[in-house]
């Protein structure tokens, strides 16, 4: 089910064992009768920017989609939310609900409900950390993500960046590497069987901003003579000091600092090889041209 066909590649299209099912998801009761015949649902679709729209898509067409469903014929559902809403220790945290944008707290109380719903025994929640995918020189077959469009833009800030130090932690993954976890979700007989509830962060090991950074300079041959660290307090004073807009999870996510997770979940978990295991890969599947730093 998608709402612009265009964006998968023409043999997805065109494939004679896929039927696509146009529309948005608000309107699936169109399409009630193929709904009922699902064996296994992977939901990704999702809303932001708009509370009324991020609640109508993120909370309730996903609940009306599932009441559509044949509960004797739908054996698993893979569900898309996001790692915004898991602490450390990827339980739920209760400042996602409290501070988070639309998107993040449509999603935190989609996760509650499913969790509590008769569905959640067949239920595996993927919580993507961030997310790289596609490519920068425009021939990708796939979309490139909001993160691998980013790069250019980090790019551009290399000459300020290198003289601060930001031990930030974070997780990342390319899209390939979620694809290949969800393909081995459905189609392993094995790891199906007696699936339960369950909860899996995608991402790498964490790694640093500042580690980043130093990547990319590195790429583009500039020495980094020295940093200066970019501590919690200086960070909230430059914020009162720089004429910068920040919302409440903003404000959270620096006093928060780190965005690294335990335990977390790649293909080595599943005896497969990573696509893009480090961030030097990353930046090379990404196609990222080299800039001039003075």
């Amino acid at each position: 089910m998608v709402r612009d066909k265009n964006k998968l590649p023409k043999r997805i299209q065109k494939h004679r064992k896929v039927k696509l099912l146009v529309c948005d998801i608000r309107e699936c009761h169109k399409f009630k009768k193929d709904i009922r015949k699902v064996n296994y649902l992977i939901h990704t679709a999702t809303a932001w920017g708009d509370p009324k729209r991020a609640y109508e898509v993120n909370i309730k067409a996903f609940e009306e989609l599932l009441n559509m469903t044949d509960v004797k014929k739908l054996e698993k559902i893979i569900y898309f939310s996001t790692a915004s809403i898991l602490n450390k220790e990827t339980n739920l945290m209760r400042e996602a609900l409290i501070y988070g944008t639309e998107y993040i707290q449509t999603k935190y109380k989609c996760y509650e409900k499913l969790r509590d719903s008769n569905f959640a025994p067949i239920t595996c929640v993927i919580f993507p950390t961030l997310v790289f995918g596609g490519t920068l020189n425009n021939k990708s077959k796939y979309p490139t993500s909001y993160l691998t469009q980013g790069l250019k833009e980090a790019n551009k800030w290399l000459w300020l960046a290198r003289f601060f130090k930001l031990n930030s932690k974070f997780h990342f993954i390319h899209a390939k590497d979620i694809a290949q976890i969800c393909g081995l979700l459905i189609k392993n007989p094995s790891r199906n069987k007696d699936f339960g509830f369950r909860k899996l962060v995608l991402g790498q090991e964490a790694t640093t901003i500042d580690h980043a950074i130093d990547i990319l300079i590195k790429r583009n041959g500039v020495k980094r003579y020295f940093s200066i660290p970019l501590t919690k307090p200086i960070l909230k004073i430059l914020l009162k000091v720089l004429p910068i807009q920040t919302n409440s999870w903003d404000s959270f996510s620096i006093k928060k600092y780190n965005f690294d997770h335990k335990p977390i979940t790649n293909p080595e978990v599943f005896g497969l090889k990573s696509y893009g295991r480090t961030l030097n890969e990353i930046i090379k599947l990404a196609k990222l041209p080299r800039c001039n730093i003075n």
